[in-house]
């Protein structure tokens, strides 16, 4: 119970203050004009103010209320690294029962897990939402046991009480990490590009090590090694071998005394993409669909192109002096015999034999072909000649044969059943509503597949591998058609284009392939084929755990699966002859960046209320009792300040100066002061 003298006035401050200012020059007048009962007069005026201000003598009824302490527990990854998850539960134990054990002081503990994602220890984050549902004028301290290593100190909150870290881990720790700076996320394929590396050492790490192993591995392959300086930047050039993702994996071997190698590999994930592709565009003879080759080439800025057109075939007698029709002679031996490995594409648009192009340029054609090349061929009627180019040094590597007929039956083209489950013509639309073709040269397939027919289910389009290239024959020349919107047109643009691509191996394009798509922790597995069914994968686990995951046909020929990864790193995967890797998360996770116990990042919470920092390696401080103000922490202790907070249960208020009492005492005053003056 405490008691207090509280005013309820009835009347306004402001009024009672200019009453107050009426009675002082009322009083200073009489004083002023000898008047002998301006004291009088005085104390009744003083005896009316003080019942108008309504003082109330006012007694609450108090329960005291325990002080908070929080404990907060850092049990992110870092804090599992060497004996950290002993120092912590042991610390945590002994000091959450010394603080049970004091009188009037609660506990409270919070525990701080890994952020969602790769967001590291947010302490502050789980120290605001305990705060929150705390009063903070009940908040004794705060104890925070952790290594030090936060990723959310801008969020901190304003702390009510001071705040003390324990910190675990010892003096002797010391850790490895390599850092990979600027690595981009596209690279053109062949050339280098820079990345530059260093080998960290912090902590306590033994001296005289100056150099350090490095290992390198592309796409899962054998690591070959290096020495390299630690302390000090490294560039390194690195070339990508293929075109789709590359991962790259840098790997240090963790060191004897290291306190984690989790910070020793780094992973990274370029896209291979080639600078231009150049293409090499023979056309037969001018007719109404040459342009079209010529403008989806054009059209695309990666692409130079050189286009080789017959104007004037030799059989052509005009008159016309050569020198007025050309300015400089076509180059056709430096481009078929000399340059041609540096063609990622050749297109052959209805051309027949002239004699234009020897037999050994075709020879050297196919060659091409055979190390790696791309060859197209859109047919037109003279694939149906004698003078077929199938009748050349090429017909070893053409997929089919002609037979001598040139269909001219309006058709519409359509996509085979391998076709739906290839990339170039899968999801190509509704065939139903493509406008139709009017001339198709009739050929018999000899290998590859056939991925659209035409009139009567006849091959139109066959695609096939010839050892290391890709050959592709249309069998017509008028896919222009499309493009003009003939009856409703169709999706020639699209077609060419992917068949164009497919041929220059570009990885999306691909039918036989698997792959996979990472979403934080998440992996889509991909396995894209011609046939109908496929086997599980194998998904090796960074750790050498390994599991079949079975997939589901989710579209034609495209299967896949859901997988979630356990762990951060490098995953393969194997189907069949089918290979692939992946990496789960980043190599080193923000956990690991920094490993070493350190109160400098809590410093600028602790400094401002006077809190402490102890390391765990030296013993639990002491609990004291200390004012609000004063420091502390000191040698082996650190303070609670203790809050002596209340709860009021009840208030009740008695007036001081009953009405009767001060009515009768300023009458009584009033009529004596007047009695005074009255016998003066």
């Amino acid at each position: 119970m405490t008691g207090s003298i509280v005013f309820d006035p009835l009347i306004p401050w402001t009024v009672l203050a200019l009453l107050a200012a009426m009675t002082t020059a009322a009083v200073a007048l009489a004083l002023w004009r000898g008047l002998s009962g301006w004291a009088l007069r005085a104390l009744a005026g003083l005896a009316l103010l003080a019942a108008l201000a309504g003082p109330v003598y006012q007694v609450e009824d108090r329960a005291p209320l325990s002080d908070i302490v929080i404990m907060v527990e850092d049990k992110s990854a870092s804090q599992m690294l060497s004996d950290r998850p002993s120092q912590l539960s042991e610390a945590a134990e002994e000091l959450a029962a010394r603080i049970e054990a004091r009188d009037n002081t609660e506990l409270r503990r919070v525990t701080v897990a890994d952020g969602a994602g790769d967001a590291g220890t947010q302490l502050m984050t789980a120290l605001a939402s305990a705060l929150a549902e705390e009063p903070r004028a009940r908040i004794a301290g705060i104890i925070a046991l952790s290594d030090g290593r936060i990723h959310d100190a801008d969020l901190a909150p304003a702390l009510p009480a001071p705040l003390h870290l324990l910190l675990t881990g010892r003096d002797t720790d010391w850790d490895r990490r390599l850092i990979v700076r600027n690595a981009p996320a596209f690279a053109i394929i062949g050339e280098p590009v820079t990345l530059t590396l260093r080998i960290e050492d912090s902590g306590a790490a033994p001296g005289g090590e100056t150099t350090a192993p490095l290992e390198i591995s592309v796409d899962g392959s054998p690591p070959e090694r290096f020495s390299v300086p630690i302390g000090q930047d490294i560039d390194l050039p690195v070339s990508l071998p293929h075109g789709g993702r590359n991962v790259i994996q840098f790997t240090v071997p963790k060191a004897a005394g290291e306190i984690t190698d989790r910070n020793n590999t780094a992973l990274i994930q370029m896209n291979g993409v080639r600078d231009r592709l150049r293409v090499l565009l023979v056309s037969g003879e001018p007719h109404a669909g040459g342009r079209t080759w010529r403008n989806l080439l054009k059209s695309d800025s990666s692409v130079d192109l050189v286009h080789f057109t017959i104007l004037r075939p030799p059989e052509k007698q005009d008159g016309v002096p050569v020198g007025e029709l050309s300015l400089i002679a076509f180059p056709t031996r430096e481009l078929f015999l000399e340059k041609i490995d540096d063609f990622d594409l050749i297109i052959f648009d209805r051309y027949k034999r002239r004699g234009i192009l020897p037999a050994i340029y075709l020879d050297n054609v196919a060659n091409y072909v055979r190390s790696g090349g791309a060859v197209l061929v859109a047919a037109g009627p003279d694939f149906a000649s004698a003078d077929s180019i199938y009748r050349s040094p090429l017909s070893p590597v053409l997929p089919a044969q002609p037979s001598a007929r040139v269909i001219e039956n309006r058709y519409r083209p359509t996509v085979t059943g391998k076709g739906a489950r290839h990339p170039v013509t899968a999801d190509l639309g509704d065939g139903e509503t493509w406008g139709p073709w009017l001339r198709q040269i009739d050929v018999e397939p000899m290998s590859g597949t056939t991925v659209m027919t035409g009139y009567e289910d006849r091959p139109l389009l066959v695609l096939d591998r010839v050892e290391e290239g890709r050959v592709a024959l249309l069998a017509s020349d008028h896919a222009w058609l499309w493009s003009r919107g003939y009856e409703g047109g169709g999706p020639q643009l699209e077609l060419l284009r992917r068949l164009a691509h497919w041929m220059m191996k570009e990885p999306e394009l691909e039918e036989e392939t698997l792959f996979a798509e990472a979403t934080g922790q998440r992996m889509r597995i991909i396995r894209r084929t011609l046939e109908d069914t496929v086997g599980s994968v194998t998904v090796t686990r960074p750790d050498g755990g390994t599991l079949d995951v079975t997939l589901e046909e989710v579209a034609p020929g495209r299967f896949e699966a859901q997988y979630d990864g356990p762990e951060i790193g490098l995953y393969r995967l194997a189907e069949g002859d089918h290979e692939a890797v992946i990496g789960l998360g980043p190599a080193a996770p923000r956990e690991f960046e920094q490993t070493i116990a350190t109160p400098a990042i809590l410093e600028p919470l602790i400094a401002p209320l006077r809190g402490g920092m102890v390391r765990l390696e030296e013993g639990l401080p002491v609990l004291r009792n200390v004012r609000e103000g004063r420091p502390a922490a000191g040698r082996g202790w650190i303070g609670l300040t203790p809050r002596a907070a209340y709860e009021t249960r009840s208030v009740t208020q008695s007036p001081l100066l009953p009405a009767w009492l001060v009515l009768l005492a300023a009458a009584g005053l009033i009529v004596t002061g007047w009695l005074r003056e009255g016998r003066r």
